[in-house]
């Protein structure tokens, strides 16, 4: 086994993760309260026989002894620091200054409701008096339930969630927190999901009427780092071919007479 061709290639396979995620961020630049994702990397442990059912090692590269292994794939982390506020004007656009999230009721393809969690305040009204994201599913109130207003009559809301028609408060938005965001998860659509170890907390945020958070992700720093990968995967692409082509000397010249 040549170790150099194996160092190689977890270098690649490393640098393509953060390719990927690097890509995702980007694409979700003007998306309103994207967290972006990041990326770790860990190198093998120098006395490391085998990782039995790990895939992000690349197979049967591990060894013994104290040849570097190359780098194993860490873990993908959110980034949940606050993005910038924009002002729309629109009463029922909303951003959350602090920490905690939006409660909504999200219907799958098959028709399944299940309830997921945004910081994307771009909400609507719906003919029925619905209030709704985007695209189209329910916002929840404190108690779990469906919002419906008055079409008729103006609304407002103010920084605790509170909404109110003729001087009446008739909803409570249903604003969340988590004790430990590692115990979140992207799921898509925008949404973030709890998955098992997930505990709730008061939800301290304030609410902001008429404006929306901006995605964190700064697009010049995403360039940079896309650089950066770019030349590294290259430099991995290189050693390859080098050790290759010492493989083929080796192979069919040295042995020569």
């Amino acid at each position: 086994m040549v170790k150099g061709l194996y160092t190689a290639y977890t270098g690649l396979r490393h640098q393509q993760q953060k390719l990927d995620v690097i890509s995702n961020n980007m694409a979700n630049a003007a998306t309103t309260g994207y967290k972006k994702e990041g990326t770790t990397a860990q190198a093998f442990d120098t006395m490391l026989m085998y990782k039995i059912k790990d895939l992000s090692t690349a197979a049967d590269a591990d060894g013994v002894g104290k040849a570097n292994l190359g780098v194993k794939i860490g873990e993908t982390y959110v980034d949940y620091s606050q993005g910038a506020f924009k002002t729309t004007g629109n009463p029922y656009d909303l951003a959350l200054s602090g920490n905690g999230f939006f409660t909504v009721e999200f219907t799958n393809k098959s028709g399944q409701t299940s309830t997921k969690y945004t910081r994307d305040g771009s909400f609507t009204l719906k003919d029925d008096g619905y209030l709704v994201t985007k695209d189209g599913d329910y916002v929840l109130d404190v108690n779990g339930r469906h919002i419906r207003l008055d079409t008729l009559n103006d609304a407002s809301i103010d920084h605790k969630g509170y909404i109110y028609q003729n001087n009446n408060i008739v909803a409570q938005l249903g604003l969340q927190d988590f004790t430990d965001y590692n115990y979140l998860e992207h799921y898509g659509e925008n949404y973030f999901q709890p998955v098992e170890g997930a505990t709730f907390k008061t939800c301290t945020a304030e609410v902001y009427e008429g404006y929306l958070e901006a995605s964190n992700v700064q697009v010049v720093s995403e360039m940079v780092s896309l650089i950066s990968v770019t030349r590294a995967y290259e430099t991995n692409q290189k050693m390859m071919q080098t050790i290759d082509n010492t493989l083929e000397i080796d192979s069919t010249q040295l042995g020569r007479v």
